[in-house]
C-alpha cells in the first residue's frame, strides 16, 4: 500500500517506522537535519530496547511523491493549513486522509448532523483554506494516545503507549474503516473503532486546554498543577467552562471532572506538549487546543472568563516569543 505521512516528527515518524516494519510502502514528508539523516540512513525506531531501521523515502515535496492510497497527516494543527493544497495533489480517487491532531479537528462540523453543519472554524481552519483542499469525505478522524520523542534526527523513541481511536467522522461504519483499523492493528497498534469520535475528542481536549496553557504560563508539570491549590482550582474552573460548551454541542463525557484530574495527577512529573514548545522555541498548538475552545464558547453562547483568561496570557507569551525568536527555559542557578 502506498502511504504518505505527512509531517514525520515523534508521533507521525512512530506511525510511519512501525508501517515501514509490516512491509508497506512508506514516504514521509519532513525537513532539515530529520529530512538529511533519513534520506542517509532511513528512519530508525527505538521500541522495547531494540534499535531498527527501516528504508522509507523521504521528500520535503509532496509533490514528487505523485498520488497516495492512504494519507496521515501528522502535523500539528496549526500547519495544516499551509500544506493542504499540497496535500490535496497526494490524493485520487479513492484516497483515505487520517487527521491526527490535537483540539477541536478542522472538519468537526462536518457530517455532524446538528444545527452548525458546515460550519467553518476560523481558530482552527482560517479562511476554510483546509477544507477547500481536502475533501471532508475522505476523511477519518482519529486519536493517537502513545507517547514518543525524537532521540535525534532520524529517530525516534517509541515511550510508551500504542492505543488508537480511528472512526468514520459521521460515526458510520465502512470498508474503508475496517481496512485501515486492520493496517494500523497489523502495524502493533491496539486500534479501536469510534463510533462517536467527538465525544473522545472532547475528553482528551478537556486536559489539554486546561493543563497546556497553565502549564506554559507556570512552568509546572501536570502533579505541579493538580497539587497546588489555586492552580487546581483554576483548572477546575476551566474545566467546567469546557465541559458546559461541549455539553451544550451534545457531547458526553463518560468520566467525571474529578477523575480527568486525577488521571492527569497520575501522570505525573510529565511536561505537556505547550510547555516542551515554549522551552525549545517551537510555535504554540494554542488555537486547536485552546482558541477553538472559546470560538466553540461564543457559537453555545457559553461564558468563558477563566479559559479567555489564561489564552490571553498565552497568546501574548506565544507572541512575544515569536517576535524574539526565543524560547523560555527554567534551569537550576549556578
Amino acid at each position: 500500500m502506498k502511504i504518505c505521512v505527512v509531517g514525520a516528527g515523534a508521533i507521525g515518524g512512530l506511525v510511519a517506522a512501525k508501517l515501514a516494519a509490516i512491509g508497506q510502502e512508506v514516504s514521509v514528508i519532513v525537513r532539515g537535519p530529520h529530512l538529511a539523516a533519513i534520506r542517509e540512513k532511513g528512519l530508525t525506531l527505538q521500541e522495547g530496547g531494540t534499535e531498527r531501521t527501516f528504508p522509507v523515502r523521504a521528500t520535503d515535496r509532496m509533490a514528487e511523491l505523485g498520488v497516495q492510497e492512504l494519507v496521515i497527516i501528522g502535523l500539528k494543527a496549526h500547519q495544516v493549513a499551509g500544506v493542504a493544497p499540497d496535500i490535496k495533489g497526494l490524493c485520487g480517487s479513492s484516497t483515505i486522509v487520517v487527521t491526527a491532531q490535537n483540539g477541536i479537528p478542522w472538519w468537526y462540523f462536518f457530517k455532524s448532523g446538528g444545527p452548525h453543519e458546515g460550519t467553518v472554524l476560523e481558530s482552527v481552519d482560517p479562511g476554510g483554506v483546509i477544507v477547500k483542499n481536502i475533501d471532508v469525505d475522505r476523511v477519518l478522524g482519529s486519536i493517537i494516545y502513545p507517547a514518543a520523542d525524537i532521540v535525534s534526527p532520524g529517530v525516534i523513541r517509541h515511550v510508551e503507549g500504542d492505543r488508537i481511536s480511528l472512526g468514520e467522522i459521521d460515526g458510520s461504519d465502512t470498508e474503508r474503516l475496517r481496512a485501515t483499523v486492520k493496517l494500523l492493528r497489523d502495524a502493533g497498534f491496539k486500534v479501536r473503532v469510534s463510533s462517536d469520535l467527538r465525544s473522545e475528542l472532547w475528553v482528551k481536549l478537556w486536559g489539554n486546554c486546561t493543563f497546556n496553557p497553565i502549564s506554559a504560563l507556570t512552568h509546572a508539570t501536570l502533579v505541579d498543577i493538580c497539587q497546588f491549590p489555586p492552580t487546581r482550582a483554576l483548572a477546575e474552573r476551566m474545566m467546567r467552562e469546557a465541559q458546559e460548551i461541549g455539553e451544550k454541542l451534545g457531547v458526553r463525557f463518560p468520566v467525571t471532572l474529578e477523575k480527568r484530574i486525577a488521571g492527569a495527577e497520575a501522570v505525573g512529573k510529565h511536561k505537556t506538549s505547550m510547555l516542551q514548545d515554549v522551552e525549545t522555541g517551537r510555535p504554540l498548538e494554542l488555537d486547536a487546543l485552546a482558541g477553538s475552545v472559546l470560538e466553540l464558547g461564543r457559537i453555545t453562547g457559553v461564558p468563558t472568563p477563566n479559559l479567555t483568561a489564561v489564552h490571553a496570557c498565552v497568546a501574548l507569551l506565544a507572541k512575544t516569543l515569536a517576535e524574539e525568536k526565543g524560547r523560555l527555559r527554567i534551569e537550576p542557578r549556578a
